[in-house]
């Protein structure tokens, strides 16, 4: 494995450097050019490049202006667009709907350089400069828009972005395998329109009678009118999203359209793991971007390793079932050690490797040996609601990964801090994994992600009941004690998810006070495209059983079950007490030890300071005024008060 030294053009002066005289294909992209392969633009280009296929990119071009998608010239075979790492309407809102006031994608962190919609927007720009140029659009935003959908923030049901964005065909997923075929295709001679047969994308025709064993999903129209059949096609996707087991699904549209989805790519092998993360990669942003300051993003994978991907633990409100799939897949020790080995020459290293893991750090097989044959189970999930006994629970080759890295020269801490699924390491009766966990690989806090502790709220999460996370915070105590380390748990958090009542909410509320234990930050549920979750949101529907939920929606309310699990904080306490009333729980206001907040409303810190500014001005508080000096302030007390109480229970 080496370093490139030479980034994939950007400018005709990059071409005439190059010699090429035309490009295969271009790359219009959301985010900033960074060519590391934890950006999917890179990944791609530098696929196709291995394959004989010129690529040039064009980072966040001006939408505006349609001269910004012609700078590299027309592409010989087709355009490729993408909105980027992340979707882009996630990208510019809070869940509140307010503006994001930066992008960690752009150079200097700057919002604003990619516009709403941004894979619909870009292509559109490019239909009305080339009218006949093929378009093939993917990433992220692609793959979990590719059907109808619902969108939070128009807050409705929209159609296929394959249809709103005027593009040819829609590759889903990581897309490594198809767009090769996609390329070889097109550079063969056959039509964009004649591209049906490869696995992992959508494509649109008037005619579906060619296409066999295939499963009419309800009709757009239809969906639209009735929930319930939204919900229950959602339900269906949902089943076919293996590679090995999944049919193809034709969606209808007025004016006799019908959307097509082909099953997904197969998983990479590891030997096609390992080729993709051993191409030329600069492992660096564009330096044109330098003199703004850089790309944000890239601070956190610089000196980070990706080891797997995929994720069999079926969270509801997570989308990766839909991206990257249920099959994990995993490079090699060597490939992984020999960019550890890259890492350390790095200047900038000073010998601490951030993260060694994926979507969940410690995956790295398949869950049972019949997926690799058979695919995942349709109506089964792994972990949930409980560990499958077909289930392969073993950290044995992760520990054997992290022990390797531990002892390469250079390296004086490997951190874990992509995620570890708990209730996986608990279902495992080999406890040297979480020895070793404990004793070398956590910076002082373990991140983990229980959600929430109510069982009801559990179960439409998918997540494992608050009885395996307490089992865990008792071992996890344990083997620190025996260790003599003094390190924390720190619990991810969620409010509002479909399901959870205000009932729910105060439970959790209580459990944070007995935790000790008060969240900085707290993620209100965020309904994105193609989760089990959003559906939820949108119908009130488990499309599991179709059963009902119920969905906080009300801002007020949802504001409620965000302050209750920060009830410490005082600009909360209106909203908390107001939340305890609603569901008869006034035993919680008081003073006693299990009480959430006062009986009184405390002054507010205005009233305080204006109290304090009438008491300087007088002459009268210089004494005060020097006793509060050596006082420490409330953020350093706050601070240093979480810092106590987070240890966990014991």
């Amino acid at each position: 494995m080496e370093i490139g030294t030479e980034f994939l053009p950007i400018s005709k002066e990059d071409l005439k450097k190059q010699h090429i005289e035309q490009l295969d294909f271009v790359y219009v992209c959301g985010d900033a050019y960074v060519d590391h392969p934890s950006f999917g633009q890179a990944i791609i280009s530098r696929v196709l490049q291995a394959h004989g296929y010129t690529v040039g990119i064009i980072a966040q071009p001006d939408w505006k202006d349609e001269s910004s998608v012609q700078i590299l010239g027309r592409p010989r075979l087709a355009f490729l667009v993408s909105s980027g790492n992340m979707d882009s309407m996630v990208n510019h809102y809070y869940v509140s709907k307010k503006r994001r006031k930066e992008d960690a994608y752009t150079p200097g962190g700057v919002s604003g350089k990619r516009p709403d919609h941004a894979t619909v927007v870009y292509s559109n720009l490019i239909r009305r400069v080339y009218k006949d140029i093929p378009i093939i659009i993917g990433g992220i935003e692609a793959s979990l828009r590719r059907l109808a959908h619902y969108d939070y923030w128009s807050d409705s049901l929209k159609r296929s972005i394959l249809l709103d964005s005027g593009a040819d065909l829609l590759s889903y997923g990581m897309g490594e395998k198809s767009i090769v075929e996609i390329a070889d295709a097109l550079n063969s001679g056959i039509a964009v329109s004649d591209i049906t047969f490869v696995n992992g994308t959508v494509f649109k025709t008037r005619n579906p009678d060619f296409i066999f064993e295939k499963i009419m999903l309800p009709d757009f129209e239809e969906m639209k009118a009735d929930k319930v059949r939204y919900a229950e096609s959602f339900q269906i996707q949902y089943n076919n999203t293996d590679p090995f087991t999944g049919k193809i699904l034709i969606e209808a549209y007025p004016h006799q359209v019908f959307v097509v989805q082909n099953p997904p790519q197969k998983p990479l092998t590891m030997q096609e793991m390992d080729r993709i993360y051993e191409l030329p990669y600069t492992r660096k942003a564009h330096p044109s971007y330098d003199v703004l300051g850089g790309v944000p993003a890239t601070k956190e994978i610089k000196f980070s390793l990706v080891s797997n991907r995929g994720c069999f633990g079926g969270c509801s409100f997570c989308a990766l079932t839909f991206h990257q799939g249920r099959i994990v897949q995993t490079r090699s020790h060597a490939s992984i050690l020999e960019e550890a080995g890259l890492m350390c020459q790095d200047p900038d290293f000073k010998g601490y490797i951030h993260d060694v893991g994926g979507p969940t750090a410690n995956f790295r097989h398949p869950s049972c040996e019949k997926q690799l044959s058979c695919g995942v189970c349709k109506n089964k999930q792994c972990l949930f609601p409980s560990v499958c006994p077909n289930m392969k629970v073993s950290h044995t080759d992760y520990v054997e990964l992290l022990r390797k890295l531990r002892k390469l020269p250079g390296v004086k801490k490997v951190f874990i801090r992509s995620g570890i699924r708990f209730d996986y390491l608990m279902a495992d009766t080999d406890d040297t994994f979480f020895d070793e966990l404990v004793r070398y690989h956590i910076s002082g806090q373990l991140k983990v992600a229980p959600e929430h502790i109510s069982d009801n709220v559990l179960r439409r999460m998918g997540k494992p009941q608050n009885a395996v996370f307490e089992a865990f915070l008792k071992k996890y105590a344990a083997k620190n004690r025996q260790f003599g380390k003094e390190q924390y748990v720190v619990p991810y958090l969620m409010s509002s998810h479909p399901g959870s009542t205000l009932e729910d909410a105060v439970r959790l509320a209580e459990y944070v006070r007995d935790l000790g234990y008060m969240p900085q930050q707290v993620q209100d549920f965020y309904p994105t495209p193609s989760t089990i979750s959003t559906v939820m949101y949108y119908t009130g529907i488990d499309p599991r059983d179709m059963s009902k939920v119920y969905v906080p929606k009300n801002p007020h309310e949802k504001a409620m079950q965000r302050a209750l699990i920060q009830y410490r904080n005082p600009d909360h306490y209106d909203l908390v007490k107001e939340a305890l009333f609603k569901v008869h729980r006034e035993d919680l206001i008081g003073f006693g030890p299990k009480c959430l907040i006062p009986p009184r409303k405390m002054k507010s810190v205005s009233r305080k300071q204006s109290q304090r500014k009438r008491v300087e001005s007088s002459g009268e508080g210089t004494k005060q005024k020097k006793r509060a000096d050596q006082k420490p302030s409330r953020k350093d007390t706050s601070q240093k008060r979480n810092a106590l109480v987070a240890k966990n229970r014991k």
